[in-house]
């Protein structure tokens, strides 16, 4: 057991959740992750057995067949499961989104319907707030639900889905005319349901097909394309629209812990691969780890590793506690991004020239830890938020 990376303060529940997951990552994920990435292939079995564990609904209450567990146990969760694969963790991510989100806004009909099938794996979930044309700037969204009769009519284009093809249930971010001042305001969160898969999956709806990507492989991250697809109000999250906005926000706050904690995954394993490596590989006339560089370079990464955990795990028990948690999720993602890129740099720079062999692990880590710095925000929109925060508390 590393000492890096150790949680203060966790029930016994807790720490067998974690050494199971933990054990399931050495034996299934491991030993087949690079195999997988190099071919972008789906990893169908790695799934079944993270529905067998549970992992689908685990912070789904018992009353709907999840565990009921805490954001902190889920964090934890994902921080060993992206130290596997983080592909892996993007799985589950997008789905645990969207069931917090039932879960905090459905009305009681709707988490009745899809929180048991999510819990079980039945009902997969996915995230759709980005367009081709607004990055950041969600207020620059242009799909339109329009209304018609007892329900909607929607057109656009929306972009970046994780688990686009996989999943059978996406909460999408349309613009709605609720007349109001603010363009926060006019918009609303619709559950589409649509069949898994690629092409016309539901008429009017179509998932052109897996966007290929530097890195991130595995996880299909997809397009959705709207095309006078007709869907019921009452599929509006909650109810009502034009609360759409709020209720993402809310979502890709705590997606932000979830972010923070594949950083720390992927860190955490960049570092077991350079401080192995160190220690076998021999330059004039000694392990590479004995020169000094060198162990400078492996400590840097070590408090890096460490310091992108505390981060995580605060945040995580703040948004717990039931507190507003944008500024420590906002602090968390940033850094945990941050320092798992340079931590992933320090690894390749060890490993040399091997480092760009893709015979070697790095290699996929290396790729793959790009994403983070964008995902779930990028890293100027998390100083942003930061920043208002402080001028908030700072106010003179």
């Amino acid at each position: 057991m590393s000492r890096l990376q150790q949680t203060d303060g966790l029930t016994d529940i807790q720490e067998e959740i974690l050494k199971t997951v933990r054990a399931f990552v050495e034996a299934e994920i491991l030993p087949v992750a690079t195999e997988l990435e190099h071919r972008d292939e789906y990893p169908t079995e790695i799934v079944e057995g993270l529905k067998e564990l549970g992992l689908f609904g685990l912070m789904i209450p018992e009353e709907y067949g999840g565990l009921g567990e805490s954001l902190l146990t889920y964090a934890l969760c994902v921080e060993e499961i992206a130290r596997g694969w983080m592909s892996v963790s993007g799985i589950i991510n997008t789905h645990f989104i969207v069931a917090y989100m039932l879960l905090q806004h459905g009305t009681d009909e709707q988490k009745r319907k899809y929180l048991p099938r999510m819990a079980t794996g039945e009902v997969r979930g996915a995230f759709s707030m980005s367009e081709p044309g607004c990055g950041s700037d969600v207020s620059a969204i242009k799909t339109k639900a329009t209304r018609e009769g007892d329900g909607y009519v929607v057109n656009g284009q929306k972009m970046w889905l994780t688990n686009g093809g996989s999943s059978n249930l996406v909460a999408v971010l349309v613009k709605t005319d609720e007349g109001a001042d603010s363009v926060y305001k006019n918009m609303t969160t619709f559950l589409v349901e649509k069949e898994p898969g690629f092409g016309e999956v539901d008429k009017g709806l179509t998932v052109p097909g897996k966007i290929e990507k530097m890195g991130y492989k595995g996880v299909d991250t997809t397009e959705l394309v709207f095309d006078g697809y007709r869907i019921d109000a009452g599929q509006i999250l909650g109810g009502v629209p034009g609360k759409g906005f709020y209720q993402m926000m809310d979502g890709v706050e705590v997606g932000r812990v979830n972010v923070a904690a594949r950083g720390c995954g992927v860190a955490r394993r960049a570092f077991e691969l350079g401080i192995s490596y160190a220690q076998q590989r021999e330059t004039f006339g000694k392990k590479i780890a004995d020169h000094q560089a060198v162990l400078f370079r492996l400590a840097d990464m070590a408090v890096k590793v460490e310091a992108a955990h505390e981060l995580m795990v605060k945040a995580a028990r703040k948004k717990d506690s039931g507190s507003r948690n944008d500024f420590e999720a906002g602090v968390a993602k940033y850094l945990a991004s941050e320092y798992c890129a340079q931590v992933v740099e320090d690894s390749f720079r060890i490993h040399g020239g091997y480092g760009f062999s893709k015979e070697y692990e790095i290699e996929r880590l290396y790729r793959e830890a790009p994403m983070l710095l964008i995902g779930e925000g990028t890293a100027d929109i998390q100083r942003m938020i930061i920043g208002r925060r402080l001028l908030e508390d700072y106010k003179l």
